[in-house]
């Protein structure tokens, strides 16, 4: 039972985890919950739940008419990503290179359960290194434009991160995300990318051009962009998480395959902490030996205890009735954290003292 008298900070969550307790929700927790969604950029996916059910009946008039809304939009930017993924195809086809679709891009060209009521920000795409050149030579040439023109910022993409500055297209204004590989060099942990595209699968029919990641690589590479993120759209993410998670979990073995390739790109601590963390949340199913192998693979530093604590305040909706007295504190923790995580000590030191006094 939901209770109705104050702020509850996990209604978003167990709306999307228990659909039909919407229908004892009162006209503020309503309220609440539209709002909780909003910020969460998760509003989309709370009307695909509920009108999967038909429960969005019971939502007051205005709440309907967000919602309505929100699936308008939601259908609006998947038709805008598969005309991008039109032209991106037709751009770089002729270079005869394998081009991998990453995240929201990937999801929409399957029909994931993940692409329902989700609105994408950018596109994102994996390249072999040595076709980065000719990649961004065809894009330029098809109206794609590098966002980013200070010298110190092209330093940065170019020499320490996974991606190309982000190109973005002179009239749709549609941004797209160029990788090499999914993880910044500079973090240490350096999954072969060539291995990636080993185990890619070619799309069918409109797509064909296109790959996408193995099942088992598809969720580590979430799991690593979110949990080693700073998690400004980290519970949209995470349900990203659970609905791949349970889209392929009815495949016997699949979290074992899972547990095991996330310990061989070096990711198991952020697929692990995914694991438990949509279970949390949004009660992803496990079975009894695949949860109590996560556990048993929980780094012993920090605790899990206090990682609890710090996901379950920078997992929150960014709005009032999910605020934590210690929110902004654990925010803070996750933007310096994200930082170390991406570059060692030095190189950190380095760039912050570029960002902050313009050093060069």
């Amino acid at each position: 039972m939901i209770n109705a008298t104050q702020p509850d900070p996990y209604l978003l969550s167990r709306v999307l985890r228990a659909p039909q307790s919407a229908t004892e929700l009162n006209l503020r927790q309503w309220e609440q919950l539209i709002w909780q969604a909003r910020s969460a950029e998760l509003i989309g996916q709370l009307e695909a739940r509920l009108a999967a059910t038909n429960l969005q009946q019971f939502a007051p008039a205005a709440a309907q008419r967000h919602l309505k809304i929100a699936c308008d939009i939601a259908r609006k930017h998947a038709d805008a990503v598969r005309w991008e993924l039109h032209m991106i195809q037709d751009c770089l086809k002729p270079l005869g290179i394998p081009v991998i679709l990453l995240k929201g891009a990937a999801y929409c060209a399957l029909s994931s359960p993940a692409a329902l009521g989700r609105i994408f920000n950018d596109i994102d795409i994996l390249v072999p290194k040595e076709a980065l050149s000719s990649v961004e030579d065809a894009l330029t040439g098809a109206g794609w434009l590098s966002a980013h023109t200070n010298a110190y910022d092209e330093r940065y993409y170019r020499e320490w991160m996974h991606e190309i500055p982000p190109m973005e297209h002179k009239n749709r204004c549609t941004v797209l995300d160029i990788h090499h590989t999914i993880l910044a060099p500079t973090s240490g942990i350096r999954p072969d990318p060539q291995s990636l595209f080993n185990n890619s699968a070619h799309l069918n029919g409109e797509w064909e051009f296109f790959q996408v990641l193995s099942p088992q690589e598809m969720v580590a590479h979430s799991a690593c962009h979110l949990f080693f993120g700073e998690f400004h759209r980290g519970l949209r993410d995470l349900f990203d998480l659970h609905q791949l998670i349970t889209s392929f979990e009815s495949d016997p073995g699949y979290i074992d395959s899972l547990l095991e390739r996330a310990h061989g790109m070096g990711l198991l601590s952020p697929v692990v902490d995914a694991i438990r963390q949509s279970n949390r949340l949004f009660g992803t199913t496990f079975s009894k030996q695949s949860l109590q192998s996560c556990v048993s693979e929980v780094p012993s530093w920090p605790p899990a205890s206090w990682r609890d604590w710090f996901f379950d305040r920078v997992l929150r909706p960014a709005n009032p009735s999910a605020n934590h007295s210690l929110g902004s504190f654990a925010n803070w923790i996750a933007f310096a954290r994200s930082h170390h995580l991406r570059m060692p000590w030095g190189l950190l030191a380095y760039h912050v003292s570029h960002k902050l006094f313009k050093v060069e």
